[in-house]
């Protein structure tokens, strides 16, 4: 007898438009059949790194294409009622390193959409930069190039130029908080403008590589128990591209207990809700156990860790290959922008007595570097920021000649001629300085 299945994608992009697929299947359909009718609505062949997820206790379970739907569903799904529908989600399954190993342009943008979502309920409050670098990679992919203002504009057209997004809908709640909304609209649009001329391709891909710098962000958690009678589960197990992650939960804030790369990880394994991690030897770790749930939840964990790391090393060609041209790109794209709360750091200069001006107040606003140490208290304290934006480099014609000469291994050395031209000037300088000291003694 059929029953109804809907499918449901996370938000596209900034709108929140959501994907709904109803489709009709037998009881004894399989995942993979469901996967055929998702594939044919998108237009793709594959969907590499999305999957399709059920919601159980509170935890999206990947479904296994292979095993029957009603494995997932229950009892109500067997005895194909059509009083409520059976709702998959359409969820990022394995997180990568480059966007670029994503094929699909649609796959692509999908995993975007839900690394958008994610940065939103990020709870990364000691990353606060990357969050300004992430929202300004998502307005030049959703807004594009910002328009250019005129020198001489008015306090309202300014006003009017900072107000074209909402903060609500690039920065988590907690730092909209924090920094206020003010703030934010001031600040942003720099960032934003200085992608300027960044395709919305581009900026997709900058912002994927971006979200994983944050705790939180390029990474699936499940929920453990450090006990088996512990009522509350305080242990988060994040599966990344590059290992397992093990976080504690204490008072709303994320603490790493153990980082593990692949190579450290040396055997899983589960019993029942019993779930165990065992170490190489030369970490000198003991033998990690948690409690998942369920068995179920334990065998779902363990399968997604396992190809997980199967896609690692699958990809680690091609991630080498995508590293080593972002750093040669790297070497020829350079350019700094800064973020300054000047009210804040003014009453912390006021404070430590630093300053009995507002002049000197603005002399020390431009030395940033001189703040980096910041208190630990993130409600009360400020945090000065130095955020990178590619642009291009300027290259001189007279520098041409002598960059050809340059060795990767061997000090800078420069031709013979550079010298003598560098010699010359300073005997320009040195001569135009000694009239100048020679006239003034005659007036004198």
């Amino acid at each position: 007898m059929p029953t109804n299945c809907e499918i449901e994608t996370q938000p596209y992009c900034i709108k929140s438009w959501v994907f709904n697929l109803c489709c009709y299947f037998q009881v004894r359909a399989r995942g993979q059949e469901v996967l055929n009718r998702v594939l044919k609505q998108l237009g793709v062949s594959e969907l590499q790194v999305l999957g399709l997820a059920v919601l159980k206790d509170n935890e999206y379970l990947f479904v296994d294409l292979e095993q029957k739907l009603s494995k997932y569903f229950g009892k109500t799904w067997k005895r194909g009622s059509l009083m409520v529908p059976f709702i998959l989600f359409l969820r990022v399954h394995y997180y990568v390193e480059s966007g670029l190993l994503i094929m699909s342009s649609k796959v692509q943008q999908l995993y975007y959409a839900e690394l958008r979502q994610k940065v939103l309920l990020s709870k990364s409050r000691h990353q606060e930069a990357v969050f300004f670098q992430l929202a300004a990679s998502a307005l030049q992919a959703e807004v594009g190039d910002l328009e250019e203002r005129e020198e001489e504009e008015d306090e309202e057209e300014n006003r009017k130029h900072r107000l074209y997004f909402l903060p609500e809908d690039y920065f988590p709640s907690w730092l909209i908080k924090r920094r206020g909304r003010d703030f934010l609209l001031q600040h942003c649009p720099g960032l934003h403008a200085e992608l300027r001329g960044v395709t919305r391709g581009q900026a997709i891909l900058q912002f994927i590589k971006e979200a994983g710098y944050l705790q939180d962000g390029a990474v699936t958690f499940y929920r453990m128990r450090q006990e088996k009678k512990e009522l509350r589960s305080l242990i988060l197990l994040g599966v990344a591209s590059k290992g397992v992650h093990i976080y504690q939960e204490v008072e709303g804030k994320l603490c790493l207990l153990y980082d593990l790369t692949w190579t450290h990880v040396d055997r899983l394994t589960f019993q029942g809700s019993r779930f165990e991690i065992s170490a190489v030897g030369s970490l000198c770790l003991p033998q990690l156990v948690f409690y998942t749930a369920s068995a179920c939840h334990s065998k779902h964990i363990l399968t997604h860790l396992r190809d997980s790391h199967r896609l690692h090393i699958n990809t680690r060609a091609a991630v080498c290959c995508i590293k080593q041209l972002e750093d040669m790109q790297a070497s020829h794209l350079y350019k700094e922008a800064y973020i300054c709360d000047t009210t804040r750091l003014a009453q912390r200069l006021q404070t430590n007595s630093l300053s009995s001006s507002m002049s000197d107040c603005s002399v020390a606003i431009q030395t940033t570097t001189a703040w980096s140490k910041e208190e630990e208290c993130e409600e009360e304290q400020v945090r000065e920021f130095e955020l990178c934006v590619d642009e291009p480099e300027e290259i001189f014609v007279d520098e041409v000649l002598w960059t050809a000469e340059l060795s990767v291994d061997e000090p800078l050395i420069f031709p013979s001629f550079y010298w003598t031209a560098v010699a010359m000037e300073m005997k320009q300088v040195s001569w135009s300085f000694w009239l100048q000291i020679s006239s003034k003694t005659q007036h004198q």
